[in-house]
């Protein structure tokens, strides 16, 4: 006996082929639908720890900011103080610069010089006198700078010819100077004496004859 499928099972197979397709779309789009959840959970939660990490380091930075200030006040305080110690060492040790200021001042002064008016303004000092000739001003503007550590800087403001009167017919030309010159601190002459003494040394034992 011969059996006729009368069905129309071309239709049948292609509907069950697309049925398996829709299913496969289906767990397809479940599936990516899936993963793709998994890596934004996993996503938002490096995003929080990275976020949990930077206010971390924002509180670090934060507290460092505030130790940063309190060095810095430390700092400043610190060299505040050293500048107090070194005015109350430079008051101490300038109390005898008025001393040194005459004694250093007649030891340089050349013969045929004198000064008629001097005035000290803080470190400078501004003197005003008399010598015999212009060469005599240039000697002494040579020792205020080379031979004594308390001056330094010295400079010529003017120098102006004049006349002395010595007697009812008798005159002389003179030169009438103005000099200004830094009195030099205390500590800064002590640290300055040795050089110049090792420096005059050499020259005074070239100009002391020696003996056959």
């Amino acid at each position: 006996m011969i059996l006729i499928n009368l069905l129309p099972h071309r239709e049948a197979a292609r509907k069950k082929r697309q049925d398996v397709f829709n299913l496969s779309l289906v767990a397809s789009a479940l599936a990516g639908a899936v993963i793709a959840c998994v890596i934004y959970l996993w996503l938002q939660g490096q995003i929080s720890s990275q976020q949990d990490q930077n206010m971390i380091l924002q509180k670090e930075i934060g507290t460092l900011e505030g130790q940063i200030k309190e060095i810095a006040g430390l700092e400043a305080e610190i060299a505040a103080l050293r500048a107090r110690q070194q005015a109350v060492e430079d008051l101490q040790s300038d109390r005898n610069l008025p001393v040194h200021l005459l004694s250093e001042l007649v030891k340089q002064l050349p013969d045929g010089v004198y000064i008629t008016n001097m005035k000290q303004e803080n470190q400078l000092v501004s003197l005003q006198g008399v010598a015999q000739s212009n060469e005599r001003v240039s000697e002494l503007l040579r020792n205020l700078a080379n031979n004594t550590p308390w001056f330094t800087k010295p400079e010529l403001v003017e120098i102006v010819a004049g006349n002395v009167t010595l007697g009812a017919r008798d005159q002389r030309r003179v030169s009438n100077f103005s000099i200004r010159v830094r009195l030099v601190r205390a500590s800064e002459a002590q640290k300055a004496l040795p050089a110049m003494t090792t420096a005059s040394a050499p020259t005074a034992a070239a100009s002391t004859p020696t003996g056959k």
